[in-house]
Parts: C-alpha cells; sequence; structure tokens
C-alpha cells in the first residue's frame, strides 16, 4: 500500500499480463508525443525498456509508437487525469488515468466511488507530496543505497520489491538523477512520477472488515482500464 497500492495476488490473477500491456501501451503513446525516437526522448526510452523487458510483441510496440507520433490511421490522444477522494474509512485515495474519453471515464469514476466518496481537485492532493520515483536495482549486492541517493542527487529511498530500491526525487530532477544512478551501481529499471501520503493511516488501526471494505474498492477501482495507478494513503 502505501506511495502506490497494488491489489493481493496481482501477479497472480489471469489477466495480469494483459493489464500491464495496457497500461505500457497508454504510457508509451504518451510519452511518444515529445518524439518517437527513444535515443532523443528519455521517458519513452525507458517505458520501452520496461515493454522489452516483459517480452511485449514488437507490433504491439510499434502500434504504440505510432499512436504517439501521430503516424497514419494510428493517432491517439490520450488525456491524464486525476481522480481524488476517499476509499472507505476516510483512507485518502489518488487515481490517476489515462483515457481517450474523458466524459465516459468520469462517470464510470463516479460509480466506482460511491463506496467512498469522490472528492474536488485538491480535495486530498495537499496530504501527498509529489514525487519523482525512480526503482532501480543494484548492479552488485551489497551497493551501498543511500550513498547512491546521496551522489545522484536523490531526496530520500525506500526498500522496494525483490531487493530493488526506490528512489524519490524533487518531480524537475526525476530524469538527472535516474541518468546520475548508473554511475553510483544501480540499474533504474523504471521512473515515474508519484504520489507519496505525508500522513498515512495504519492499517492495524483498522478492523479485519474495515480493511477488506478497503480492499475491495481499490480492487474495483484498479480493475478499470484507464486506470494507471492507484496512491492510497495507508502505512506499509
Amino acid at each position: 500500500m502505501g506511495a502506490q497500492w497494488k491489489a493481493k495476488g496481482k501477479d497472480l490473477a489471469a489477466n495480469a499480463r494483459g493489464k500491464m500491456f495496457t497500461k505500457l501501451v497508454k504510457e508509451i503513446t504518451v510519452a511518444a508525443r515529445n518524439g518517437a525516437d527513444p535515443a532523443s526522448n528519455a521517458r519513452l526510452r525507458l517505458v520501452v525498456e520496461q515493454a522489452r523487458k516483459v517480452s511485449m510483441p514488437k507490433d504491439t510496440l510499434d502500434r504504440a509508437l505510432k499512436k504517439g507520433a501521430g503516424v497514419g490511421d494510428e493517432a491517439t490522444h490520450y488525456e491524464r487525469v486525476m481522480y481524488e477522494g476517499f476509499a472507505p474509512h476516510q483512507v485518502a485515495v489518488m487515481v490517476e488515468c489515462l483515457t481517450d474519453n474523458v466524459k465516459r471515464t468520469a462517470p464510470e469514476m463516479r460509480v466506482l466511488f460511491r463506496k467512498g466518496q469522490l472528492g474536488t481537485s485538491g480535495s486530498v492532493a495537499w496530504d501527498f507530496d509529489h514525487l519523482g520515483m525512480i526503482e532501480a536495482a543494484p548492479v552488485n549486492p551489497g551497493t551501498d543505497a543511500e550513498t547512491a541517493a546521496i551522489e545522484a542527487g536523490a531526496q530520500d529511498l525506500e526498500a522496494g520489491e525483490e531487493g530493488n530500491t526506490l528512489f524519490l526525487t524533487d518531480p524537475a530532477e526525476l530524469d538527472l538523477v535516474s541518468r546520475a544512478l548508473p554511475a553510483q551501481g544501480f540499474n533504474v529499471l523504471s521512473m515515474k512520477l508519484g504520489y507519496k501520503p505525508k500522513n498515512p493511516v495504519d492499517p492495524a488501526s483498522l478492523s479485519a472488515e474495515a480493511l477488506e471494505e478497503v480492499e475491495a474498492f481499490l480492487a474495483a477501482i484498479d480493475a478499470h482500464d484507464d486506470v494507471q495507478e492507484v496512491y492510497v494513503g495507508l502505512a506499509g
């Protein structure tokens, strides 16, 4: 939970791979607006690398690049939209969507938020820090992540998944820090702008039933096709 919520057992879900491809295709399409050549577009280069690491088919990748660049009949425009509010039991939630039809997505989000509370823009954003988030893996075991963070200019760091490290940066310095990390012994796996709760709720303070309700709410939000990320004010 915390900065970015992930559904329990999500990686084991039958549609996890398809959902991952859909998200990456949208990110590639958006990134390609600033140039379809990964060599000169840092954001696009990293997303393309992520797509290749999960074995996205080449034709799928090529179509996403063409959509973003507006080539031929493949042109598609996605808009990034944030929805803010509360899950059950007043747990703050920020939902990041990429949609080609806001008029479709907005009412669908209102329906999903019925078991919680949909707020207005800024209603919960004040309780989150907007940060650059870089997931990186050490080239060699034992590489000191704290030293790497200081030398690369990151603001903070957290333990990530599978022995990786999440480096946190000022949004404006995301690309700068990502370029500096390899020289400090870390391979950058992904980078993005995201949200980290300032005052997260301890899940232990909720009853088992209440936590299940929160989880069910988040799972329904995350399953929506336009949802890219779900940021939740829960610790851990």
